[in-house]
């Protein structure tokens, strides 16, 4: 399979039609060898329409979501990222090629391993992989960031990520169940403000512990 034309295939006809525009992500998406990400024995998938299945409940984001989610944050050259859910590194490479350095955190260790494997082979150095899980309690390393991105869906959303956003900071995340999921945008204007803008539908793995509440039925 030749790789790099299906890399521009990819940005051609699933990425740049879905209105992503800003040259950045699009030379960086057609740029990283997607194939290294996936799963061994699905490198044929690598540039496929469709989410890819890690195991254990994650999943590669398809690559038109990835293009809109990096082009809605527009991470700087100086900017400091935070990735929930670091799955296959993918992500994690794009915003180590777009921004000042990414702090990731994964819950499955065995993936932070095999995604820092990924990144110290392509020479991307300015991500720091962690293992944790996510939860309203959690607290992230002490700064704020320039960009959050939430690569899982929340049934409802909890700001309590917003709260680590720098002024002017930009956080993306998923909302909702299926079938009415939406991907949103949001951005910290004031010490005490944020504006949220709609993004697109899509549909999302939710977060561990972000899932849909059981309803108590009588």
């Amino acid at each position: 399979m030749d790789f790099a034309q299906a890399r521009t295939n990819m940005v051609e006809q699933q990425v740049r039609p879905w209105d992503v525009l800003d040259m950045r992500v699009l030379d960086v998406m057609e740029d990283l060898p997607r194939e290294r990400f996936v799963p061994e024995g699905r490198e044929g998938l690598a540039y496929a329409d469709t989410e890819i299945p890690l195991g254990q409940g994650e999943s590669m984001l398809a690559p038109k979501v990835v293009g809109r989610l990096l082009q809605a944050l527009a991470p700087g050259r100086s900017d400091m990222a935070l990735e929930i859910g670091t799955g296959s590194g993918y992500v994690t490479a794009c915003l180590g090629r777009l921004a000042a350095h990414v702090d990731s955190v994964e819950r499955i260790d065995g993936f932070r391993l095999a995604a820092k494997a990924r990144l110290d082979t392509l020479g991307i150095d300015n991500a720091q992989l962690r293992t944790g899980t996510v939860t309203p309690d959690w607290s992230p390393p002490g700064r704020r960031y320039d960009v959050i991105s939430c690569n899982g869906a929340m049934a409802e959303y909890d700001p309590f990520l917003q709260a680590r956003l720098s002024l002017g900071g930009r956080l993306f995340v998923v909302v909702g169940t299926p079938p009415v999921m939406e991907a949103l945008l949001i951005i910290r204007v004031a010490e005490d403000s944020y504006r949220t803008e709609k993004l697109f539908e899509t549909s999302l793995r939710p977060l561990v512990g972000f899932e849909r509440k059981p309803e108590f039925v009588f």
